[in-house]
């Protein structure tokens, strides 16, 4: 047999298997609970429906952001092809250039080599006219000094 608490000593009496029901106790102090009513059919049936349209704005928001950032990754992608294409067409004018500029430097080789070749005997040159001007120099002393004699 059980004891049933909190029930109403009524209904406490009337189920089987119950052999005592306490009293209630008077003390104002002490509040009783109240049996939670279930709302109205027509109740339930408004909160589901508001559940289930405030769901459905939530769920087209996410969906909605979700697309938004799809397509700002489609445009973030094509404007990404777009610079690699042209960074594509710039080094193909650069290796272009580079080609034509080798051309020229191979066209202008054998020049380069005869202004070091002249460079080479400018160079040459240069000492044979500071020897010379040293020798012509000593000979000067010489001659003033046979002079002097």
């Amino acid at each position: 047999m059980h004891i049933a608490y909190g029930l109403d000593p009524a209904v406490c009496q009337a189920l089987p298997g119950v052999a005592k029901c306490p009293q209630p106790l008077e003390d104002p102090a002490v509040e009783t609970a109240e049996e939670a009513k279930e709302p109205a059919e027509a109740d339930i049936n408004e909160l589901c429906k508001d559940m289930f349209n405030k769901m459905a704005t939530y769920l087209t928001g996410e969906l909605t952001a979700t697309s938004e950032d799809y397509k700002l990754l489609e445009n973030m992608n094509k404007l990404t092809s777009l610079k690699y294409l042209e960074m594509k067409d710039i080094a193909v004018n650069i290796s272009r250039n580079l080609k034509d500029l080798n051309q020229k430097y191979a066209g202008l080789q054998p020049y380069l080599e005869q202004i070091n070749l002249i460079e080479e005997q400018v160079a040459a040159l240069e000492q044979a006219a500071y020897k010379l001007d040293a020798y012509s120099k000593k000979l000067e002393a010489k001659y003033k000094k046979l002079e002097k004699r």
